[in-house]
């Protein structure tokens, strides 16, 4: 197996997704009792309904924690538009919803002015942010701190990885699911064999691209998402993420010979239309690199659910690789900073 200590990256990108695995088990210790009495409290006082406040990784991080609420619990989930509160000013109606609100700054404007209006509105605030002394992190009713440690790099890995972790063990002891919180004791270990994999092929189809469609489904949407900024971000390549589903409704018909296609696809049966899918991009010339035991690019199998989060851990590593690759620095995308302060 490939040496992954994280000394041999020669960027500050490679060396905070190689960390993934120690945070997530930072997170899952330090968050124990939290989780245990937040999932109490949830089935003894459920919500209505779920909203989620997030920009940029964070907000692909709610796109997985949607997909794990609704199928779990059966609770319909919905995205905040920050700009209702910050821009337009409007007032909420009292609500019995719960708010997950997931950032790793905690200091955007625009999502502490949401957060705030929810929390007046009578909305039960869960807050997962990296930066516990943050302004978000005070509005929590539960503060579940996502333990990634210092990120640097411009473009977020082990935080991002950190946010889906904390949503799946949240999901999973609201749900009281016992085979995914088995399931999750063991991602610790396996996010350190999935970035030890050989994702090499992409580096090498992607070295000279100008776009691509990145496609997955259900559990894995929200990787599709993460992975087309992480390339836009750190690869200057204009990477668009689609449901398999959706990309048949009309941006299918650009692709053509040589498109390059990467497929993220997962052991349930989303994962079979993610396979199907990219069985019919390569049957149109398209270059195509499926993400699944059986494609181009390896995977680790486990719980469903926690699939998806090995498959980015797993990109983080090519993605830096390719950055290189193609002459530029990971950690210095330009015009970006670190922390963005939206309003």
């Amino acid at each position: 197996m490939p040496d992954v200590s994280v000394e041999r990256w020669s960027s500050a990108m490679g060396r905070e997704a190689g960390e993934s695995g120690p945070a997530v088990a930072r997170f899952v210790e330090r968050n124990a009792d939290s989780l245990r009495r937040l999932g109490e409290h949830l089935r003894a006082n459920p919500p209505s309904f779920v909203v989620t406040c997030a920009r940029g990784s964070s907000d692909h991080a709610a796109t997985y924690g949607k997909y794990l609420i609704e199928t779990l619990l059966g609770l319909p989930v919905a995205s905040a538009a920050p700009s209702v509160t910050s821009v337009f000013a409007a007032e909420l109606q009292q609500t019995g919803a719960l708010l997950i609100a997931i950032s790793q700054s905690g200091r955007s404007p625009d999502l502490l002015s949401t957060v705030e209006r929810y929390r007046q509105a009578g909305a039960y605030v869960v807050v997962l942010v990296n930066d516990e002394t943050s302004p978000l992190a005070a509005l929590a009713d539960v503060l579940l701190p996502l333990c990634a440690g210092p990120e640097t790099s411009v473009a977020a890995t082990k935080s991002f990885i950190a946010s889906i972790a904390g949503l799946a063990a949240l999901a999973a002891h609201w749900s009281g699911d016992m085979v995914l919180l088995e399931a999750l004791s063991a991602l610790p270990a396996h996010l350190e064999q999935a970035y030890a994999l050989d994702w090499t092929p992409m580096v090498e189809v992607l070295a000279d691209a100008r776009n691509l469609f990145i496609v997955g489904r259900g559990y894995g949407l929200s990787v599709t998402q993460e992975a087309a900024l992480k390339l836009k971000e750190t690869c200057g390549l204009h990477a668009e993420g689609f449901s398999s589903a959706e990309v048949r409704h009309g941006p299918m018909a650009i692709v053509r010979d040589g498109f390059p296609v990467l497929a993220f696809a997962t052991s349930d049966k989303s994962g079979d239309d993610v396979r199907q899918a990219a069985a019919e991009f390569a049957e149109r010339g398209a270059n195509v690199l499926l993400a699944d035991p059986a494609g181009k690019l390896p995977v680790l199998s486990t719980h469903a659910v926690l699939e998806p989060i090995l498959m980015i851990q797993s990109f983080y590593g090519a993605a830096e690789k390719l950055a290189r690759t193609r002459g530029l620095d990971p950690d210095q995308p330009p015009f970006l900073r670190k922390v963005t302060e939206t309003r």
